[in-house]
């Protein structure tokens, strides 16, 4: 997919974000839809149905917390990659936005060029075919090209990064996978998170496909056993 088919919407209360960040952008040739507020982002989200959201956290009316909660419920929205605007040293609005279904976050202020670079990896995927690629372990199917995962017969929806850290972990199950080699292969090198992502999202995977099918190998890592 080229760039030019691709729909980015910037989300924030400060006009001088939206106006940088979403010049910068569409420099690069995205197409940019704009909303300053939760409650808009959540309307036009439904109406355009962008490839990525980049929503700052601390808005009025409706916060990206709150926004992304709910756009995560919309089935037409779930290949939509989530990230965060966060400022520097909140961590809390990071783990509260993986949370709420994000797939990451980028911190303010951050350089237009940096931002671009980061926007690119993201949207990596999208620029590229990629092949059919049905995985099935027990009762377990991942469909990689649909990007959705079927356990005992029922769908079960996942924010991207899950998706493919559950990907990761299940490629060689019972291989202990390092915190580093996660964070390189499902965030990679242009994305900076923190050790406590991972547990996050790993958290998650278990309330969602079970607790008994990710293990921690204390200072190491994590592997997938079924």
């Amino acid at each position: 997919m080229h760039k030019k088919d691709i729909k980015i919407l910037l989300v924030d209360d400060e006009p001088d974000i939206l106006e940088i960040v979403g010049y910068n952008l569409s420099q690069e040739g995205y197409q940019i839809i704009t909303a300053n507020n939760g409650a808009k982002a959540v309307k036009k989200a439904k109406k355009e149905r962008p490839h990525l959201i980049i929503m700052d956290v601390m808005m009025p009316e409706m916060d990206g917390i709150e926004a992304c909660e709910i756009i995560r419920e919309n089935p037409d929205l779930k290949e939509t990659i989530i990230t965060f605007l966060t400022a520097r040293g909140e961590d809390y609005s990071q783990v509260a936005g993986f949370e709420a279904g994000a797939d990451d976050y980028i911190t303010k202020p951050i350089k237009p060029k940096v931002l671009v670079s980061k926007v690119n990896a993201l949207l990596r995927r999208f620029n590229h075919d990629t092949k059919n690629s049905t995985v099935k372990i027990g009762d377990l199917i991942i469909n990689k090209e649909a990007y959705k995962i079927t356990l005992k017969g029922e769908e079960i929806p996942l924010p991207r990064k899950e998706f493919e850290l559950l990907c990761l972990l299940s490629s060689n199950p019972g291989k202990v996978f390092k915190r580093d080699d996660i964070l390189d292969k499902v965030w990679g090198h242009e994305v900076v998170v923190g050790g406590r992502t991972i547990d996050v999202h790993i958290r998650k995977l278990r309330e969602k496909i079970g607790d008994h099918s990710f293990k921690t190998v204390k200072g190491v890592g994590y592997k997938f056993v079924r």
